[in-house]
């Protein structure tokens, strides 16, 4: 290892590489592309500057003076980006690098004036580093390596394109190394495309996840979910907990309830600002703040030194995403717990999440008042506190005191002022009670009504934007949604009914022109009738052809009478033609099936035109005919032809046409008796090419 490495590590009080910090600083992988995948908390940070950095710095213990960057490390959040960037600081420090970050939300110019004073690692994410690279801004030809921290994140968050430009932008010949907690099989393609014969490097932390991390599974009544978690914090008392939840709602609420309870709690989503989001990180590094509540994205690759507990108040969509929630916790080797909060409806989802993650957990109900009473009473007789001495200035106090007052008032006075400062635990229901919760109602509203409906194509998942977006509404203002034929009925919060006819002005019309109106009254249910599926009989599947018990959907229609097609008698002196071969009957050979069919001609319903059969006498009558018409529609050809914008042909022009037709063999009139047949050669026909 580099002594200046060295030294920076020892500095910092390690003694010990983690596995994956030692495999991937192994000499015979100094100049190779690494596809490596490791536990959350297992030191990919530090493991990624030990391995580039013998490329960095080619042989040497320090660098140079600055100008192109020589290392890119691409994380997928601000707060991961920034936070790289501080690791790389303090273990390059002795180096002599200069490492700066480009994250959203920042400056561009800071970040522009920064390049062009030159570093040797710039840390960013990947949408602001592709605005640099269209602007100029950054030069990508002494790159050395580069390294996707977090890769698997990055893809799932959209940056494809991104991550695609960007290697394509940088030179052929460099390194690249792909740092992801799992490698499912979009990771192992982008390596594959492009790294160079990649060592895939996989610690033994991969194959047992996370054995430092408890994982509990409390089953929790609907209705109490978000007092559970109350009872989980309070029960745990972590120096730092993080609260996981799925859309930034939740979060805002929860946050606002752990406000209310005495909680010192920040938020961490992807609705706030970089100085905000900056504030909450160290208002938990500083010990200002003890709980955040965040969501998946805003939260990804975050290192707080003190995380000892993790609440899912949300159960992740994946098993990838429970692996890297709970990886906040339960890093470099301490302890964590991971707590998953689970109603009854989701205990399936819960138990498949963890089998899919190779995970196992304790499930119990979560702890009760009296449970977090009892930690509390054993938190407070091993406090320190008893056995420190009291500093000299406060012997006075502590005189005054104990001669004032007994000791059981002391005790009672302590116990007070200790129980002060914490928030009370919540009395939970059991979990098997059924929810006999009442639904919320509407409240009072006022229903309007729509110029569109079912035969316009009018849905509720179509209407509800519609009429949110233009008048001005949320989907918490609108109720029910009746679509009937003509119109549609939206029912409104009739505090919001007047702010809605204002928003929607004069013409009172939404997207498209349509028409709003307000209706005197609730709409009628529609009466449209259902239709009804026949029952499936068993057995064998009848004829659709047979089948006379069809019920009819327009029973109430009158039937239309179809006119009768009658055959025309039979030519007694066209003859049919013998066939060649008889035909066989096959019809005696299989069984009866619906109505019988006929045995005779007499007996067969009439049908339409009759079949032509070619004989020599047809053959004479057909000429005739085509003879006497061509005679009587001579006049009318030019005039005929004129409209259609061609000029009348001549009678000798006609006559060779009707040769040269004749000629091709595919234009020939074929009888039926001789189709499918190999016709001869006739006297004006091509000769076949050989």
């Amino acid at each position: 290892m580099i002594n200046t490495l060295s030294a920076a590590l020892a500095e910092r009080g390690y003694d010990k590489l983690t596995p994956v910090q030692d495999a991937v600083s192994a000499p015979a992988l100094e100049n190779a592309d690494l596809l490596v995948s490791a536990q959350t908390g297992s030191g990919k940070t530090v493991a990624f500057g030990l391995a580039i950095a013998p490329t960095l710095l080619g042989g040497d213990e320090h660098f140079g003076t600055a100008s192109a960057p020589l290392g890119l490390v691409i994380a997928p959040t601000r707060e991961l980006a920034q936070q790289v960037a501080r690791e790389l600081s303090w273990l390059y420090a002795k180096a002599g690098a200069t490492v700066i970050s480009c994250v959203g939300g920042m400056d561009t110019r800071t970040e522009q004036r920064a390049l062009a004073r030159g570093a040797h690692i710039v840390v960013a994410t990947p949408g602001r580093l592709c605005d640099h690279i269209k602007r100029g801004n950054i030069d990508l030809t002494q790159l050395r390596a580069v390294v996707l921290d977090e890769a698997d994140e990055m893809l799932d968050l959209g940056f494809r394109e991104e991550l695609e430009f960007i290697l394509e932008e940088a030179p052929e010949d460099r390194r690249t190394l792909l740092f992801s907690a799992t490698v499912p099989k979009a990771i192992a393609k982008l390596a594959e495309r492009y790294q160079r014969d990649a060592q895939r490097i996989a610690t033994a932390g991969e194959e047992r996840q996370h054995a430092d991390i408890e994982y509990r599974a409390f089953n929790t009544h609907p209705r109490d979910i978000e007092n559970a978690i109350i009872n989980v914090l309070r029960y745990y008392e972590a120096k730092n907990a993080i609260v996981f939840c799925n859309t930034r709602a939740a979060v805002a609420r929860l946050t606002t309830r752990f406000t209310n309870r005495g909680f010192s709690v920040v938020a961490l989503s992807g609705e706030l600002t970089q100085a905000e989001r900056g504030n909450a990180l160290q208002a938990l590094r500083d010990g200002r703040a003890r709980v955040c509540v965040a969501t998946d994205v805003a939260a990804r690759g975050i290192d707080l030194p003190h995380l000892e507990l993790v609440v899912h108040a949300d159960l992740p969509t994946n098993a990838d995403t429970l692996l890297h929630r709970s990886g906040r916790t339960g890093r470099a080797g301490r302890k964590g717990v991971s707590a998953l909060i689970v109603p009854p409806k989701l205990k399936t989802k819960a138990n498949r999440l963890l089998g899919w993650a190779k995970l196992k957990a304790e499930w119990s109900a979560p702890p009760s008042s009296a449970e977090v009473n009892a930690q509390d009473e054993a938190r407070l007789m091993s406090d320190p506190a008893w056995t420190d001495p009291a500093p000299e200035e406060l012997q006075d106090l502590v005189g005054n005191l104990t001669a004032q007052f007994s000791a059981d008032q002391l005790a009672k006075a302590f116990v007070n002022l200790w129980r002060a400062k914490r928030s009370a635990p919540e009395e939970l229901t059991d979990a098997s009670v059924p929810d006999d919760r009442p639904k919320r109602s509407f409240g009072p509203s006022v229903w309007f009504s729509l110029s569109i409906g079912r035969d316009d194509g009018a849905e509720p998942r179509k209407v509800l934007p519609m009429v949110c977006k233009k008048g001005d509404l949320t989907k918490d203002d609108i109720g029910a949604i009746r679509v009937q034929a003509d119109k549609t009925y939206v029912e409104v919060l009739a505090s919001r009914a007047e702010g809605f006819t204002a928003a929607l002005g004069a013409d009172m019309t939404l997207e498209a022109g349509v028409r709003v109106s307000k209706a005197s009254a609730p709409p009628a249910a529609d009466g449209r009738p259902v239709p009804q599926k026949p029952p499936r009989k068993q057995g064998r599947k009848p004829d659709a052809r047979l089948r006379d018990d069809r019920p009819s959907e327009r029973s109430e229609r009158p039937a239309k009478e179809k006119p009768k097609r009658t055959k025309p008698a039979p030519d007694p002196e066209v003859h049919r033609p013998a066939r060649s071969k008889p035909k066989q009957d096959f019809e005696a050979q299989r069984p009866a099936r619906g109505k019988p069919k006929p045995d005779s001609d007499a007996q067969r319903p009439a049908r339409g035109k009759p079949k032509p059969v070619w004989t020599k006498k047809a053959q004479e009558t057909a000429k005739n005919e085509r003879k006497e018409r061509d005679r009587s529609q001579g006049g009318s050809d030019a005039n005929q032809s004129a409209k259609r914008g061609k000029a009348a042909e001549a009678p000798s022009d006609r006559k060779a046409a009707s040769k040269k037709r004749a000629a091709d063999t595919s234009k020939r009139f074929v009888p039926p008796h001789k189709r499918g047949q190999k016709q001869g050669g006739g006297p004006n026909a091509k000769p076949r090419r050989k």
